[in-house]
């Protein structure tokens, strides 16, 4: 791959936080996934706001406690300015107002501090994920507009695992399942991550039940039909 095409790819993000360590810390775990590249930070809204004007990012992370702007507050700067880039909230401001204005004024997810690498790593992959959903469908009727709507609404993993589940786990089987050509069974899936099949059943049935999976019946030749999982592209 050239470096112009690895530069078409990547996501550009652009890291707000006032505190500066903080900051260097979410770059670098930004800076871990792929296809993410962090191109600038900043630590006040109206930095921000001149940031997206010179960088142009993909994504902002975007605390909401700055000196000079609630952070709520620059995203409607932003849009004023014709920036169309997607926003994360990473706070930790867990007020319900603050919550319902996140949504309100349209962010893309609401990480709350503080949160290790697996948190955001998730967070990050569903994001681009659905990124691509968005530039790659082909509207034909209802149906495509639902597939592409569906991974907005999916509950993130690290946030939601029942008791005695792993984030790292999970972390596992989704990617063991992104990256499978078709579906596979629970043995199948054990085999890939080195976990036991029944643990691997456990959590295929979790990414089922929140809607990021999806079941296949495969019949035999005899006995019980082999369910089979799919991760819901």
């Amino acid at each position: 791959m050239t470096a112009a095409s690895d530069k078409a790819d990547a996501i550009d993000v652009l890291v707000v936080d006032d505190d500066f360590m903080v900051a260097r810390v979410h770059r670098a775990f930004v800076e871990r996934v792929e296809p993410f590249r962090v191109v600038g930070t900043a630590h006040t809204g109206g930095q921000a706001i001149e940031a997206a004007d010179e960088l142009r990012p993909d994504l902002i992370l975007l605390d909401l406690y700055l000196p000079d702007l609630f952070g709520l507050d620059v995203i409607p700067r932003l849009r004023t300015a014709g920036h169309d880039c997607d926003v994360m909230v990473i706070s930790a401001a867990t007020e319900a107002d603050n919550v319902r204005g996140a949504v309100r004024r349209g962010v893309v997810d609401y990480l709350l501090k503080p949160f290790d690498f697996e948190d955001l790593r998730l967070r990050l992959e569903r994001y681009a994920a659905q990124r691509g959903r968005l530039l790659t469908t082909v509207v034909r009727g209802q149906a495509d507009v639902d597939r592409v709507l569906a991974g907005a609404f999916a509950p993130a993993p690290a946030s939601t695992l029942p008791k005695g589940m792993s984030v790292e786990t999970a972390g596992l089987v989704e990617r063991a399942l992104r990256a499978a050509d078709g579906t596979l069974s629970a043995t199948e899936c054990a085999a890939l991550t080195g976990v036991s099949r029944v643990s691997a059943r456990r959590y295929l049935e979790y990414f089922h039940g929140t809607g990021s999976a999806e079941v296949s019946l495969r019949y035999g030749a005899a006995g019980r039909p082999e369910r089979r999982y799919g991760w819901r592209a």
